[in-house]
């Protein structure tokens, strides 16, 4: 059997939204973690040194991490975190764990820096549209989207950091949908360096956290997608290590109505889906949880906004919109140090 694709038992190869391009050609056999989380799954590839943690230590260590993430910030579980504060009154204090304050007030961060083009309390809207759970019913009337536009903006919450809680002033839904995924990643690689792993690559839903080395003792490869939405084509591929990658793009979700396009990424300031030439976004970011929020938010402005933001940010972004010539590739300076 190739050493390369052999697994311990309970544990599985990773398959990436993000392929992964980090052959293997020698250095120490690398140990492969798979199981699902968060509506979807995650994948971890890491080389185990002399004294770091098994398999089966890796594998309980990890779950635990994700439960109690999956505790607080799932909106599927009624007695969560989250959910409870979505049921809880208007104007009432509600104590919040430091995992959740923190990643409520990175999403924040995004919001006020992206002029409200992200904001975690845009579910009602998505759900509207038909993006959500449940399948929806085609195109809502303006009379639907007005009456949850009032409901839609984190500035409606308020920040108790010293109490480390949260206080609605008017009905609104938290969902994180949009960062927890990238914050999962962010705790799990937190975890895994306590365990002395220093080579590993962590993967969420296609969010993605790489340090050290691969199997093949170079720096790991991630390929970013062609915005094809019947093809997986790569466009270009990033070498990278200890940072992040998060994609964020509307060419495989969404529908078409009497010839109109309606894209799943709905804009929190108008409650319309986005109507403009941006397709995919990738955001490399020391955090993955910034990264999956930001590649969210510069889908939001459209190609223009998203650019002139991203310099401004300082951010490393590759953008790819569809124009009528084809493609077109925008980048930051800051992404060229990672590209092939």
């Amino acid at each position: 059997m190739n050493r390369c694709t052999r697994t311990p038992s309970r544990l599985l190869l990773p398959a990436f939204l993000l392929l992964l391009l980090a052959a293997c050609s020698g250095r120490v056999e690398p140990l492969h973690l798979s199981g699902p989380t968060m509506g979807t799954q995650y994948h971890i590839t890491w080389l185990p040194g002399e004294n770091t943690a098994q398999a089966e230590a890796v594998f309980i260590g990890v779950d635990a991490v994700l439960e109690e993430i999956n505790a607080s910030m799932s909106s599927y579980r009624p007695d969560s975190e989250i959910s409870r504060f979505n049921a809880a009154p208007v104007d009432d204090w509600f104590p919040v764990s430091a995992d959740f304050l923190e990643v409520f007030t990175l999403a924040r961060q995004v919001s006020v820096a992206s002029d409200g083009a992200y904001d975690v309390t845009v579910a009602p809207l998505v759900n509207l549209w038909g993006f959500g759970p449940l399948p929806g019913g085609g195109v809502p009337t303006e009379e639907a989207i007005a009456q949850l536009l009032p409901g839609v903006g984190q500035q409606w919450v308020d920040i108790d950091a010293e109490n480390s809680s949260l206080r609605k002033r008017r009905p609104l839904q938290l969902d994180f949908s949009s960062i927890a995924k990238g914050y999962g990643v962010d705790k799990v690689a937190q975890w895994l360096e306590r365990q002395a792993i220093v080579d590993y690559l962590v993967e969420i839903g296609g969010e993605v956290r790489v340090a050290g080395l691969s199997p093949r003792g170079t720096p790991w490869r991630i390929a970013m997608e062609k915005p094809e939405a019947l093809q997986r084509q790569v466009t270009a591929t990033l070498a990278i290590s200890g940072v992040s990658v998060a994609t964020s793009g509307d060419y495989r979700n969404y529908f078409e109505l009497e010839g109109q396009r309606y894209s799943h990424s709905i804009d929190p300031r108008t409650g319309y889906p986005v109507r403009h030439e941006l397709v995919s976004v990738t955001v490399v970011h020391k955090s993955t949880a910034l990264a999956d929020a930001w590649a969210t938010a510069l889908t939001i402005l459209g190609p223009e906004a998203a650019l002139a933001t991203a310099r401004r940010e300082q951010l490393a972004v590759y953008l790819i919109s569809r124009r009528s010539q084809g493609f077109v590739v925008e980048k930051t300076p800051a992404i060229v140090q990672w590209l092939e």
